[in-house]
């Protein structure tokens, strides 16, 4: 396994892709960098139109699948947890892989933090007083410039930002399935209130070497180490990113966690927790009390990605009244890393689902 020099950051710039050659490049660059094929790098990145949900989430509960089709907006699955979000031309992505022995800490909320306020003084270089706000959005004056995000797989971590250089709220908030009013008049001008554009900001369109320069050196000097332009990917990085291409730019990828049609009423729940959002499906087997399936989706972060396919495979056929042993249990026997995410959130998702059938008439 090649050595990594601990104080270079490398920095790449794949340029406007497609969301499938987007995430692509996500699993190659994070897969290589656990397996010590890739050195610590700073990827900048853009996307043409593109409707992104988290791994565990369900297309068509997230996205307005019809919008996106008629206005030629690509629909992906990331590989990392979270929510449903909308890139295009108008945002800049940064991304970094690192690992716990360069970052010096494998606490996400120091990880975080450090990593937003380097963000946030990259920006503020550009002629603007960005400053960070827990717990992973960067802001102007109270208003939205940057949203974050990480996570860790083994040693390495993936953290993302993204930066609002001429956004459409109204295009992104048509491309989400949200309720109708908030697509009114007045909830899009809120909307618009909330977030800032830099070149609003700044009275112009920057240029993206500019942007690209500043972020660059100032995570530089909050890690101290010395950046290195790279002109592409490594061998190993491009063979790894051919296979993830093949998967990823498929129907079967993107659609994994939509749920299957069932011969039983479907109850379901959404329960909000430090953790993230989780949606819930279950149909029962009422002769016998037993759960038939659950289905698992929402804005969460967990590793291994297939834990939840797992959680779902190991509670069919549960009796109601051992759904709290058997969950307990499979936490117990499997190994995970859940971002501020407990087993108790899970029984309690669950539980809420159930509850709606006694609830029901």
């Amino acid at each position: 396994m090649p050595m990594r020099d601990p104080g270079t950051l490398r920095v790449l710039d794949t340029g406007l892709r497609r969301a499938a050659e987007n995430m692509a490049l996500n699993r190659a660059l994070l897969e290589s960098h656990q397996a010590g094929t890739s050195p610590h790098t700073l990827r900048f990145l853009r996307f043409t139109p593109s409707a992104l949900v988290g791994f565990h989430q369900n297309v068509e509960q997230e996205l307005r699948t019809d919008y996106c089709a008629a206005q030629g907006i690509d629909i992906q699955r990331r590989i990392t947890g979270g929510g449903a979000i909308y890139f295009d031309e108008t945002q800049i992505g940064w991304e970094l892989y690192l690992d716990k022995a360069f970052l010096g800490t494998a606490d996400m909320g120091a990880i975080a933090k450090r990593i937003c306020e380097a963000a946030a003084a990259g920006i503020g270089a550009l002629g603007v007083d960005a400053r960070y706000r827990p717990r992973n959005d960067i802001e102007v004056d109270g208003r939205k410039i940057s949203g974050t995000g990480g996570a860790f797989d083994g040693d390495s971590i993936m953290y993302q930002g993204t930066l609002l250089i001429d956004f459409d709220v109204e295009r992104m908030l048509r491309v989400l399935r949200i309720p109708a009013e908030k697509l009114s008049d007045k909830a899009i001008a809120s909307a618009r209130d909330r977030v800032a554009n830099l070149k609003d900001l700044i009275g112009e369109l920057p240029s993206f070497d500019l942007v690209r320069k500043h972020l660059a050196e100032s995570f530089a000097g909050a890690f101290g180490a010395r950046l290195q332009w790279a002109d592409g990917l490594n061998d190993a990085e491009e063979k790894a990113f051919a296979e993830a291409l093949t998967e990823i730019d498929s129907p079967e990828w993107i659609y994994q966690h939509n749920r299957p049609a069932s011969d039983v009423p479907l109850l379901e729940a959404v329960s909000r927790s430090r953790g993230g959002t989780l949606r819930v499906g279950v149909s029962v087997d009422p002769g016998r009390e037993r759960l038939k399936q659950v289905w698992i989706t929402g804005d969460f972060f967990v590793r291994p990605r297939r834990l939840v396919v797992d959680l779902e495979a190991a509670l069919r056929d549960t009796p109601l009244d051992q759904l709290e042993a058997n969950v307990t249990g499979f936490f117990e026997r499997h190994s995970a890393e859940m971002l501020m995410l407990t087993p108790r959130d899970f029984i309690a998702a669950i539980r809420a689902a159930l509850e709606s059938r006694e609830a029901s008439p």
